[in-house]
């Protein structure tokens, strides 16, 4: 299914198990402009079988300009309990250099806003690297607040392996 925009050009459609080597190339692509393509652990088989197996963890919808894939957005449901309400999580947002300034990232951002509302979610949030300026500057320029007040914790491989230890 593919959603018209308000550019004629750019189109958005979900994600399908046929675009799992795409999602892989443009995780590649955001993960070097962030300096953490020497993270990127995921392959194809390992985003097949989360995004489109018997229980996918997240959706995914790409951009498509002129009928060609320019951008991605992978997002997932999370759940404000101050709101009681789901929310979206919005885990990568990306569209490729060639194709930045012309509005295809506020499209993509107004495409989830309009889910969320849809699904009667409370919000819509992501995080951004504090060095990402023009990022920061963008997210801004949508009215998106900083939430500086509160700090990421994350516990991943070995720790995570002892932290699942203490049950």
């Amino acid at each position: 299914m593919y959603s018209q925009t308000r550019d004629p050009n750019f189109t958005i459609r979900s994600a399908t198990v046929k675009d799992t080597a795409l999602i892989l190339r443009f995780i590649r692509e955001l993960a070097d402009y962030e300096k953490l393509l020497h993270e990127v652990v995921a392959d194809e088989a390992t985003l097949k079988e989360s995004l489109f197996g018997d229980t996918p963890h997240a959706k995914v919808v790409v951009g498509e300009y002129d009928g060609v894939a320019v951008s991605f957005a992978l997002y997932f449901h999370n759940f404000s309990t101050f709101l009681g309400r789901p929310g979206i999580y919005l885990e990568d947002l990306y569209v490729q250099p060639n194709m930045r300034g012309k509005g295809l990232g506020k499209i993509l951002l107004g495409y989830l806003a309009t889910l969320a509302l849809e699904l009667k979610c409370g919000r819509l949030e992501w995080w951004v690297l504090d060095w990402n300026k023009p990022a920061i500057d963008f997210y801004r320029s949508l009215s998106a607040e900083p939430m500086d007040e509160w700090t990421v914790n994350r516990i991943t491989g070995q720790a995570l392996n002892n932290l699942a230890k203490k049950l």
